[in-house]
């Protein structure tokens, strides 16, 4: 069930959450082993029947195996909680793994998870022996990851192909979903491109990555009108803008940009550059200098 009454009331939860947090983690291991209750991961996973081939549920010892294997980091069983060794009397904590190897996890059971389907009934060992529909069991696990990232509010989705994207901030959300950049100049269509492409990545590392594209684009940007730099920006701020005030603030906002990008790990490696670490602000340097670029570009 997705259509709850308080999102028809209210609507829904904001997705801003960038983090896994213990609430969500403790739902998608719920989910888990829901599927290895009835059978879900056989596919891939099976326990046979011993007079047959036929499979009738999940090896979960092998699944297990597997994910630690590719999760490096990941507990099997999976784990929710755990009690802090000096205060053991006192509830379990509530725990999650990183977000980056919970995502990874999710991706890894879409790809393995199938719905199960009685084939007949064994009846002198008390079991069914199963069929799978891969393409259902995926689906039907990909709506309930996606029920439980959104009634928790998380930023992240994921898709029928098995990969999480994270969703936007809702201001860029369809400008970016519907940008293409044709300015004439290969180079900054491309940087501009990868910037969008990477600012979608669950990776901060990625999203800051996409940061400095973004700024490589801008000095790209600001020299394509003439071989001076001062005077392209000129230019170009000229043809945006004719009013006076308003042309001002443009002016402003470019020095005030092109000022960030020094100052900060951006567009230098020096040791006098501050690192922008906070994924918030991460966002709202890219929203800030995207939205400047896109004004700029519609006008040329």
């Amino acid at each position: 069930m997705t259509d709850y009454f308080s999102d028809r009331e209210n609507g829904p939860a904001p997705r801003v959450n960038q983090v896994i947090s213990p609430v969500a983690w403790a739902a998608i291991v719920a989910l888990v082993r829901a599927y290895i209750a009835n059978g879900g991961f056989g596919f891939r996973f099976p326990v046979n029947c011993p007079e047959g081939a036929a499979p009738y549920g999940t090896d979960e010892h092998a699944l297990g195996a597997t994910v630690r294997a590719l999760m490096p980091g990941l507990e099997w069983p999976l784990q929710t909680n755990q009690i802090d060794p000096e205060l053991t009397f006192e509830p379990p904590i509530a725990i999650a793994p990183e977000t980056l190897l919970a995502l990874d996890f999710i991706e890894y059971v879409h790809s393995v998870v199938a719905k199960p389907f009685i084939v007949k009934r064994h009846e002198y060992y008390h079991h069914n022996h199963l069929g799978f529909n891969q393409a259902e069991g995926q689906f039907d696990f990909m709506a309930d990851v996606n029920s439980i990232f959104a009634r928790c509010g998380v930023a992240y989705e994921l898709q029928s192909n098995g990969r999480i994207v994270r969703l936007l901030p809702p201001i860029l959300r369809e400008t970016l979903s519907r940008a293409f950049f044709r300015t004439g100049d290969k180079i900054l269509d491309n940087a501009m491109e990868e910037a969008r492409v990477k600012f979608s990545s669950p990776n901060p590392i990625v999203r800051r990555e996409a940061l400095e594209r973004l700024w490589d684009a801008f000095e790209r940007l600001k020299s394509l009108a003439d071989a001076d730099k001062k005077t392209s920006i000129a230019i170009i701020l000229d043809t945006v803008a004719s009013e006076k005030t308003f042309r001002g603030i443009l002016e402003s906002e470019a020095k005030q940009l092109t000022e960030i990008g020094n100052s900060f790990l951006i567009r230098h490696y020096e040791k006098r550059q501050v690192p922008v670490i906070d994924t918030d602000h991460v966002d709202y340097l890219f929203h800030r200098l995207f939205s400047f670029i896109n004004l700029l570009l519609g006008r040329q």
